[in-house]
């Protein structure tokens, strides 16, 4: 199965993060990767994406174990996962 990013995940599904990338998709650091890393978004990690700001845009509400962060679609494209079976 693909992975795909948080911006695009339905919402309610569980996912498994598979890693993380810069904005830019060319690897050039921001830092961004790194502040979602410390916040707890590692590999190997669960998460669900909660709902969605008004018309289905931001802020993202996400859960990763028991803490629910409110992401720009722009970070929550930095996260790759793979949906649970």
């Amino acid at each position: 199965m693909d992975t795909l990013s948080v911006a695009d995940l339905a919402a309610h599904l569980v996912a498994t993060i598979t890693g993380l990338a810069e904005p830019d998709g060319r690897g050039k650091s921001t830092g961004v990767a790194a502040r979602l890393a410390e916040l707890g978004f590692i590999v190997g990690e669960t998460v669900r994406v909660l709902h969605r700001g008004p018309g289905g845009r931001e802020p993202i509400a996400v859960q990763v174990g028991d803490t629910v962060f409110a992401l720009r679609r722009f970070e929550a494209s930095c996260i790759r996962v793979r949906p649970s079976a």
